[in-house]
């Protein structure tokens, strides 16, 4: 079977959706197999109204062109839009990807509700990466889209080996010697709870006086981030100095980066919330940092469940509460044995049920039934 992978997110792009999708290209069985188009160009879609209505015609030629017998849609609007029209004409099967904010930016009005379902009815199957949104489709949708559902969670691998001279130059360049570092990555937007962990800091100094917090990612609200570390500043002025000194953006990161922290840090933190129906679809960097063999803190929202096993590889909190976060964070810092069994424990898991080469196959499988 030919398959063709229609998506707007696709590398050099970043995130995790776009590595999600290279991930299982480059790890699809029969590599021929597979045909990815995307937006290079903007081929599918541009800025204009109802620019997606290009992807129609190209769509429809890499299906006769490649002999597709299988489209794989990364986007249920606008792409799965292109999908459903062309599959009454060319009799072609579909199945439409879903991550967590496509779904809620469908949700948003009438019309994209009324797309969207119909999008979704003439699905064949309903790729999702996480349990939630299963949850999600059988509430606002009824039983027959869930019936339809598949779980594959994303996948996780580690690319960048091990560099000790690498921690050692940033251990050197941020003064690290004897200090507890907490780590995030991630699109600086507030649902990740950058602005929680944040307040709750001031209840960590009094047990932990080297406490350090650095925040990697790009992101509209990054500006937002920085105002908000002067906000708690003047609510919390006897910490006033450690605040400054503890928090530290240190911008967007390379891969070897982002690993070098990931493996510097003593804890990977991020307790990201539900916002206006935006949520944390999965949490591929949970993974990451697990396959790092680090603990992690992680709200409990969207579909964080699925990637966190809460008190094996990690500790699930109120992403709402500073309070919480700061009894996590200090609970693991006391326990410096729990945070080195849930290390293990999250990278053999990893290791076992993510490796990308079986997800890849799971979704093979789920098209074939």
């Amino acid at each position: 079977m030919h398959f063709l992978l229609l998506t707007l997110e696709y590398p050099p792009q970043r995130g995790g959706i776009a590595q999600y999708y290279s991930q299982m290209v480059r790890h699809w069985p029969q590599p021929h197999q597979i045909t990815v188009l995307d937006n290079q160009s903007k081929r599918l879609v541009d800025e204009s109204f109802l620019g997606w209505r290009r992807s129609l015609g190209v769509l429809w030629s890499a299906i006769k062109k490649n002999k597709i017998d299988y489209v794989l849609v990364g986007q249920i609007l606008p792409l799965g839009t292109a999908a459903w029209f062309v599959s009454f004409a060319l009799k072609v099967k579909y199945a439409v990807f879903l991550h967590g904010m496509d779904l809620s930016f469908a949700r948003r009005s009438f019309r994209k509700r009324w797309l969207a379902k119909r999008i979704l009815a003439r699905a064949d199957k309903i790729i999702c990466a996480n349990t939630y949104l299963v949850e999600l489709l059988q509430k606002e949708w009824g039983g027959d889209l869930a019936a339809k559902a598949v779980v594959v969670n994303p996948g996780v691998e580690r690319v960048v080996p091990h560099s000790p001279g690498h921690l050692k130059q940033l251990s050197s360049k941020h003064r690290l010697n004897g200090s507890f570092v907490l780590f995030s990555l991630g699109r600086l937007v507030r649902r990740k709870g950058f602005d929680r962990t944040i307040e709750a800091l001031p209840l960590l100094f009094p047990y932990i006086p080297a406490l350090r917090y650095f925040v990697a990612g790009q992101g509209p609200d990054e500006e937002w981030l920085r105002q908000w570390v002067k906000k708690v500043v003047e609510q919390n002025p006897q910490h006033k100095d450690q605040l400054l000194s503890a928090v530290v953006f240190l911008g967007g990161v390379s891969e070897e980066e982002k690993w070098a922290w990931l493996d510097l840090c003593d804890i990977f933190i991020m307790p990201a919330r539900d916002i206006g129906g935006d949520f944390e679809g999965f949490g591929i960097v949970y993974l990451e940092a697990n396959l790092a063999g680090k603990p992690v803190i992680a709200g409990r929202a969207g579909g964080v469940k699925d990637a966190v096993q809460d008190g094996l590889t990690g500790l699930m909190v109120d992403p709402d509460s500073p309070q919480e976060i700061a009894r996590a964070v200090l609970k693991l810092y006391r326990r410096p044995h729990e945070r080195a069994v849930m290390g293990r424990l999250g990278k053999e898991r990893a290791e076992e049920k993510f490796a990308w080469p079986q997800q890849a196959v799971k979704i093979i499988k789920a098209t074939a039934k």
